[in-house]
């Protein structure tokens, strides 16, 4: 008896269910949502070639050095890396005096305590140290940015669907409200202290454009021009190392484990050819046949 009443609340509760999804595809495909400024002018990012790219990819660290430069120069006033040190440098060809001295000679100071007085200092960066946030707190980094608190670009290209391609389209696009979009959407006005990016998510942003001309860093002599494109790549480039440092040595035993599996497996198929399909062929069962089917047989091969 309980087992039958279960059996009609569950198969009572399955027929709302159903019902509610019924109705509700009815309901949708009926009386589709209005449109918005967001889902129609919203772009995807822009594909962006990296050396980084793809599964043999391996850093350019020419790339990677000016990345970190156009970081410093524009983007180190407003964001942190809190997830990366100093030393970690090394990995992209600087020495360890280099790395000593930007470290020395870094704009913002890291948090410290008077050991004299117990009280909150500052003190000069040593290698070891990650990067510091060039804000105190939270509180400070919103009421510098109109209320909008600038990321952490440690893990940034991890964090954002399109990765290294949503930061350089990001940078690069920049723009003015198209004049379809306030015809169409007269309240979709971009609002006073925010940008127009169709790259955003909801197309306005509070962070003013980064790169605005070219030659805002200088690039030591051999490299590309600064323009706008090659900066918003090259930093692109050096914040999808900051997310990934290790991705070569990834790509790289990416490859001998597949390697290694396609040679086990070749081996693998010998070995079944050479042992087991032939003792699978001596060990294989036997099919009896019943007194009655064997009469049957011997009379036929008589006949």
């Amino acid at each position: 008896m309980i087992r039958s009443g279960a059996l009609l609340a569950g198969l009572a509760f399955s027929g709302v269910l159903l019902i509610s999804l019924v109705l509700g595809v009815s309901n949708t495909l009926s009386n589709p949502p209005p449109a918005t400024a967001e889902s129609e002018f919203h772009l995807e990012p822009r594909h962006l070639a990296l050396a980084s790219n793809g599964p043999f990819g391996k850093f350019d660290r020419q790339q990677l050095q000016r990345g970190f430069q156009v970081y410093k120069e524009v983007c180190s006033a407003c964001h942190s890396l809190k997830l990366v040190a100093f030393r970690d440098l090394k990995d992209l060809g600087y020495q360890e005096a280099e790395v000593k001295a930007i470290a020395n000679q870094w704009s913002t100071e890291v948090p410290s305590i008077n050991p004299e007085t117990g009280e909150p200092a500052t003190r000069k960066a040593t290698p070891s140290d990650a990067f510091p946030s060039p804000y105190a707190n939270e509180t400070a980094a919103r009421a510098g940015n109109n209320n909008a608190l600038p990321p952490d670009l440690s893990l940034i290209t991890k964090a954002r669907e399109g990765g290294a391609a949503y930061v350089h389209s990001l940078l690069t696009g920049y723009r003015n409200q198209p004049a379809d979009l306030l015809k169409k959407f007269p309240t979709a006005k971009t609002p006073a202290n925010l940008h127009y990016n169709p790259y955003f998510a909801n197309l306005n942003l509070a962070m003013p454009p980064p790169l605005i001309s070219a030659g805002q860093v200088t690039y030591a002599p051999g490299n590309p021009p600064p323009t706008v494109e090659q900066m918003a790549t090259d930093v692109a480039a050096f914040l999808v190392w900051t997310a990934e440092p290790k991705l070569e040595n990834r790509h790289r035993w990416g490859v001998v484990a597949a390697m290694f599996l396609l040679f086990a497996s070749v081996l693998a198929y010998f070995a079944y050819q050479q042992v087991w399909a032939e003792a699978k062929r001596k060990t294989a069962p036997t099919i009896t046949r019943a007194p009655a089917v064997k009469a049957k047989t011997r009379k036929a091969k008589a006949k």
